[in-house]
């Protein structure tokens, strides 16, 4: 075994340490020493990755992090000898490995790292290109901030100049964002002052302005993608993304045509490998820019369809009129060969106008070496058009009965595509409706208040700290705290919750939310991208890009879709060649043609992203916040939902509601005793003990010795009194006598309460109860979820006669009782070894390891920055029918995916065959490229027109009172 000290940062109270050691104790082969606020010790043999990663999924940071500048690593096999140094190392978290750059975390000192490097042969840049950042700081208020923030700033890579509450001047090699992070990381927030940056040098003649990176830890950076067509254009630019190095990942969505990217690539060279690609990128810096650019496109690229359609149609529809009502199109004179020899130049100057995308996208793709949907109808309108220009110029070559012209063909295939494309691009802008109305709830100007003088401003000149008027009517601009007036606000943008909220001095308002009546003051905490609705914001859209487990059948099949087309599209124009019918070289060309434009993958490529962009906006607008795809396919498949009781099923609002004494306390030495020791505590039943002492105004005497027992309660001294104060495992482990006390407990256990245990000096004092009162939709919520079929557990802490007491109110029969917080993490897993898929649904703070084992994990109600984090799923109103909510709506999204799957694989399956000819010993025909061309845009347009009734979803049973 091996001991090892890790600092720990943005770790802030008892409760923060409680939960880190509650999560450790889940890990095998790691054993903790000691833990506080600024470290932990712990004994291991296993190495750190699951201590680095279980820590950071709670929300703080761990270890030593390092990015050092390395040279001398010529190729891969430089990078791969430093990798298997590192791995060898048990002291050693996560590292990546590039030729210019070790980024590494882990236990190891900079130094020992160093050393490491150097020793295989390589060296440590430590000359290079210093800069100078200013930067505005706000939520720091105190000495101690100031403290703790320097503490995290102390690195061999950053100077600090100058710090207070409000500034903070550094010199360093790292960029802007990662000083930014540290700070935010650290649960400040730090703005760059970038008129104040100037770079400084170190042995290095030039310094250029730190060059724009992709964000990491856990942010993104989108892009704005053009001339994406199909799903192949999609897995063709994930993979020239992913070969820019810094990328750790990227998902491209068709239906929104946007790459959603992370890591630490340079955002230059992103863009030009897409460029070398083929496509084109942009980046907006905002979501006003980037909506504004994204509706510019889409009404562009609708225009042009319109236009380029209405001008193929105008040309093949008459052309084909005249072949269905008997007009020849055949070569069988002079005269004929000249008229259709000028429509073969007029349909050419169709083909290079408005079929010009087509032709340019398949050359483009054919240069990288790839086949794209516009391959498929470029190839197929160009062998129709040759064709029928070679009947035109040599009739002579070909039998009388194939000198048959198909310039209506390419016309109208173009114009039934392009319309097609046009329809669904006009569908497919409908899709993001869910986060249009989102990005409009922030307003664009706020009314600051300053010496008294209020006056209407931008809200790019908001900063945190300022004094901001709310008028009757209006949405809050930013996330902030009443300093003064009261009124009731409509969160149901927000929560979901379509009752206003009364709001008072010391209440939180959030960006969006709209002010009913009344004129509030409150100061501004949360600007920009701090905000609650900016996070929102930022979440919907990435689980709008995210892809679930099935959409990988469609990646694979996708990216060998098209090859196989025209691997297809070869044997059946051989097929028809030797073995056909005479004249052999229509038939070949017709059957060959069909085959190229029947299957096109556009469908395939956009049923999954539209059905997810379309889901996860519509959970936004029900008050539910989604992770990603994968999370929204493992809740369709749910058979049970674990409930948490405190803050889940109940308010969360505990209170005193009983005593019972056996000493010579009075109940006001009773409760101020227990209140002085719980005085630290943040639990939920040691917070309704103090306000049970605040509201019979009983002083608090100090305490020491302050102990907490996870799962049982805490122990201390005060007024030279030795107490314990907890439940009846805890008083047994500690021998105290409670048996005489038995039929007390159970009367209060019987009304529903908690009851808790007070001894002092070794001999028991006295039972307090505390009630939670039950959530007022608790019981129709779980009657709902019995309806759809779900089993439903509950879950608690609290002893098994509370605990069945309220189940017996809900209507829950299965009740596990009295277990601790890693026993909760093993009744989740128990109830997968019997093959149950769970849902586990708490508060996502003191739940965190059941929240990580269950296939879905469900926060409560708060909507804090934890449950964000930590939950696959996050109930922005704290009611159980979100549950019921989220678990519909995800089986809807998931059979709305599946639909459009089957859809277009059935499409592709059936189309193919009988383009190829299979029908033509029964029918006699084929069947004609026109027709085939009409089918390709009618299964895109289904997909999309499919995927947009997600926009009408609504819940089984809204909320109700009971």
């Amino acid at each position: 075994m091996n001991t090892i000290t890790l600092p720990l940062t943005n770790v802030r109270c008892m409760r923060c340490v409680n939960k880190i050691r509650d999560a450790i104790s889940l890990l095998p082969a790691i054993q903790l020493i000691d833990i506080n606020t600024e470290q932990l010790t712990v004994s291991t043999e296993s190495p750190l990755p699951s201590l680095f990663d279980t820590i950071t999924a709670l929300g703080y940071q761990v270890g030593y992090h390092y990015q050092l500048p390395i040279s001398g690593l010529s190729c891969g096999r430089c990078v791969a000898k430093i990798e298997q140094a590192l791995n060898e190392r048990h002291d050693i978290a996560h590292f990546n490995i590039t030729k210019q750059l070790a980024d590494v975390s882990g236990s190891i000192s900079k130094q020992a790292l160093t050393d490491l490097i150097i020793g295989l042969g390589y060296q440590v840049v430590t000359s290079q290109i210093q800069y100078h950042y200013n930067f505005t700081l706000t939520g720091l208020s105190c000495g101690k901030c100031i403290a703790k923030l320097t503490t995290a700033l102390t690195q061999d890579n950053i100077d600090i100049i100058t710090i207070d509450k409000n500034n903070l001047s550094v010199t360093t090699s790292l960029t802007a964002d990662d000083i930014i992070t540290i700070v935010t990381t650290t649960g400040y927030q730090a703005t760059l002052n970038t008129g104040d940056q100037a770079p400084d040098v170190t042995n290095n003649p030039i310094a250029p302005e730190p060059e724009p990176i992709i964000a990491s830890q856990g942010t993104a950076t989108q892009l704005l993608l053009s001339g994406l067509t199909c799903a192949s254009c999609v897995a063709s630019v994930e993979k020239a993304i992913k070969a820019v190095e810094g990328v750790d990942s990227v998902n491209v969505n068709l239906a929104e045509r946007t790459a959603l990217i992370y890591g630490q690539a340079s955002l230059q060279a992103v863009i030009t490998a897409i460029e070398n690609a083929g496509y084109g990128a942009e980046q907006s810096e905002d979501d006003q820019t980037r909506r504004i650019r994204q509706q510019q496109q889409n009404q562009q690229t609708f225009k042009t369809h319109i236009r380029n359609a209405t001008v193929s149609l105008a040309l093949g529809v008459p052309l084909m009129a005249w072949g269905i009502f008997g007009g020849s199109m055949v070569i069988d004179s002079t005269t004929s060969q000249i008229s259709w020899g000028v429509i073969g130049l007029i349909t050419l100057a169709l083909l290079v106008t408005a079929g010009k995308d087509f032709y340019i996208n398949s050359w483009k793709a054919f240069l990288h070496h790839r086949a794209t949907m516009d391959t498929l109808v470029a190839l197929g309108t160009g062998a129709a058009w040759l064709f029928s220009m070679a009947v035109v110029i040599a009739p002579d070559l070909f039998p009388l009965a194939a000198r048959h012209v198909y310039f209506e063909a390419s016309a109208m295939i173009i114009g039934l595509i392009t319309i097609g494309h046009a329809l669904e691009a006009r569908a497919r802008s409908r899709t993001s409706k869910a986060l249009e109305r989102l990005i409009d709830l922030q307003p664009q100007t706020a009314i600051v208040v300053e010496n008294g003088q209020e006056t209407e401003q931008p809200l790019s000149a908001v900063v945190a700290g300022m004094t901001l008027r709310l008028k009757p009517g209006a949405k809050v601009a930013v996330d902030g705290s009443v300093i003064d007036g009261n009124s009731y606000l409509d969160e149901s943008m927000l929560t979901g919750e379509p009752l206003a909220v009364h709001k008072k001095i010391g209440d939180h308002v959030r960006a969006g939310t709209i002010n009913q009546q009344g004129s509030l003051l409150f100061k501004a905490e949360h600007i920009g991208t701090d905000t609650m609705l900016a996070r929102i914001i930022q979440l919907v859209r990435q689980a709008q890009s995210s892809k679930p487990a099935l959409a990988r059948l469609a990646d694979t099949i996708s990216s060998i879709f098209v090859p196989s087309v025209m691997i297809i599209a070869i044997l059946t124009a051989m097929a028809w060649f030797y073995f056909g019918p005479q004249p052999a070289s229509v038939y070949m060309l017709v059957a060959a043609t069909t085959v190229l434009i029947i299957a096109c993958p556009c469908a395939l490529g956009l049923a999954t992203p539209m059905s997810v962009t379309v889901g996860v906006g519509r959970a936004a607008e029900l008050g539910i916040l989604i992770k990603d795809a994968e999370a929204m396919q493992q809740a369709a498949g749910i058979d049970t939902v674990v409930l948490d009781k405190t803050g889940t099923l109940t308010e969360g609002k505990p209170q005193v509601v009983d005593y019972k004494i056996y000493n010579t306390l009075t109940r006001e030495q009773l409760v101020q005793l227990a209140a002085s020791l719980e005085q630290s505590s943040e639990h939920p039943l040691a917070n309704a003990i103090v306000q049970s002492a605040q509201q019979q105004q009983l002083d608090l005497y100090p305490h020491s010795d302050f102990m907490t027992y996870s799962g049982l309660g805490v122990s201390g001294t005060v007024d030279q009194q030795q107490l314990l104060l907890g439940n009846a495992k805890f008083m047994n482990q500690n021998n105290i006598k409670i048996t005489h006390a038995e039929t007390d407990f159970d009367f209060i256990a019987n009304q529903g309460a908690t009851p808790v245990y007070l001894a002092q000096n070794g001999l028991l004092a006295g039972i307090i109860g505390i009630s939670d009162p039950l959530r007022k939709d608790s019981f129709s919520a779980v009657k709902r979820m019995q309806k759809m079929g779900l089993n439903v557990v509950m879950l608690t802490g609290d002893s098994i006669k509370t605990a069945q007491v309220i189940a017996a109110k809900l209507g829950i029969t299965d009740v596990v009782a009295d277990v601790l917080p890693d026993g909760k993490a093993a009744q989740i897993t128990l109830l997968q070894q019997q093959g149950k898929r769970v849902a586990m649904v708490g508060d996502g703070i003191n739940d965190a390891p059941a929240l990580a084992l269950a296939e879905v994990g469900i926060a409560m109600g708060s909507g804090t920055d934890v449950a964000i984090e930590s939950a696959q799923f996050t109930l922005m109103r704290h009611s159980l029918h979100g549950v019921a909510d989220a678990l519909e709506l995800s089986k809807a999204t998931l059979r709305n995916i599946k639909e459009n799957l089957f859809g277009a694989f059935i499409y592709n399956t059936l189309g193919i065959p009988i383009a190829a000819g299979v029908l033509f010993p029964l029918t006699g025909t084929l069947l004609s490229p026109v027709i085939a061309g009409a089918a390709m845009a009618l299964s895109s347009i289904t997909v999309v027109s499919n995927a947009n009734r997600l926009r009408l979803f609504k819940p089984s049973q809204q909320h109700q009172e009971k």
